[in-house]
């Protein structure tokens, strides 16, 4: 008998009355739909990921890139899953443990911007709200975890927290109310800083190539962004004159 069906960050569990709990991670495109039984699915066999039926029903998990099973009460030794970080859309979670959790991450040299998405440290953090908390606390994105400080990483929770539940219910997430958009730096590429008036930068980070987006001119604190990582002006006079005169820089002179 099938219990609890909970949503915990990007992840889905589902739980039976034995303990059995199947896991799926969701992302970008995965999804599970319900049908009656015999009716035609909406996406392809080809992303079936798995399926839980019944005499009436069918529940399918397409494109999911990870579906795994554990026992409930054996959950520190599921070899893919570990211990999930609390859930920031829980008012009720504890936010010193995902505090912890990032002070005392394994891989010490892990950048800041891949261990704020890791959900083992705490969910619902996805690459929007990356983004927005990194510019808000003014962190580099490409800080050292062995740099962090206590300060740091409460800064790092709270506001992140703040952001996950100010816009639950929201279909269009908002972290600012100063741009037509309502998101500080995602993506803004190119555009003004609304704090410094620096030309917003991105770039594809991590595994699957997700665009991170950051100011180079006040998200300095802690930055340890390798010399081959930077990316060097094009000399050419005409690019030299045409980011001269983008109207966050020209604004004073006008």
């Amino acid at each position: 008998m099938v219990e609890v069906v909970e949503a915990k960050g990007k992840h889905l569990e589902v739980m039976w009355d034995d303990g059995l709990v199947l896991n799926s991670h969701l992302k970008n495109k995965s999804e599970w739909h319900v049908y009656r039984k015999g009716a035609p699915w909406r996406r392809s066999w080809d992303t079936l990921r798995a399926s839980i039926q019944t005499d009436d029903f069918v529940a399918v998990c397409f494109g999911a890139p990870t579906v795994e099973t554990y026992r409930q009460n054996d959950r520190e030794r599921h070899p893919g899953l570990g211990r999930l970080g609390p859930d920031l859309c829980r008012h009720d979670d504890n936010l010193v443990e995902a505090i912890d959790l990032m002070l005392s991450y394994p891989n010490r040299q892990a950048r800041l911007r891949d261990v704020m998405v890791d959900q083992h440290v705490m969910q619902g953090v996805g690459n929007v709200y990356r983004c927005e908390v990194l510019w808000a606390a003014e962190l580099s994105p490409w800080t050292h975890i062995a740099d962090l400080t206590h300060h740091d990483a409460v800064l790092i929770v709270n506001t992140a927290a703040k952001m996950v539940r100010t816009n639950q219910g929201r279909i269009r997430r908002a972290t600012t109310s100063h741009t037509s958009g309502g998101l500080a730096v995602y993506g803004r590429t190119g555009q003004g800083c609304i704090r410094c008036s620096e030309t917003i930068e991105s770039r594809p980070v991590g595994r699957q190539g997700r665009m991170l987006f950051w100011c180079p001119g006040c998200q300095v604190r802690l930055d340890r962004q390798l010399p081959t990582e930077i990316r060097h002006m094009d000399p050419h006079p005409a690019a030299v004159k045409y980011l001269n005169e983008l109207p966050w820089r020209t604004r004073e002179a006008g």
